[in-house]
């Protein structure tokens, strides 16, 4: 019996999706606002909210496997772990931007909430 996973496939293998996915979470910590696709937009909340939150608890070992970017690892935990402390969860939203020119996508705006 087939079940679901869970998670979106997008069309990638798993290495491209996690590499995919860490790559626009690092932009998101460093720049606190990117531009995708709707569907990628929906994966990466759940990437980023993750972070933030193991941040919170202070778990750097958990995140140093996702980020590789140090500015980005000290951001996240000098500057959004205080920011968020006392918010318990929902640390982004997606604001959808009509769609791409090339190719008709659904686009949207990942940014973190103030």
């Amino acid at each position: 019996m087939i079940k679901n996973t869970g998670h979106r496939k997008l069309g990638k293998t798993g290495s491209h999706k996690k590499a995919m996915l860490n790559n626009m979470a690092t932009s998101i910590i460093l720049h606190e606002e990117i531009e995708t696709t709707v569907q990628k937009a929906k994966e990466l909340r759940r990437v980023v909210d993750g972070l933030i939150t193991l941040a919170k608890d202070g778990q750097h070992l958990r995140v140093k496997d996702t980020l590789k970017d140090k500015a980005a690892f000290k951001k996240l935990f000098e500057v959004l772990a205080g920011r968020y402390s006392s918010r318990p969860g929902g640390f982004t939203r997606i604001y959808r931007a009509g769609r791409r020119q090339g190719d008709n996508a659904e686009v949207a705006i990942v940014k973190l909430v103030e």
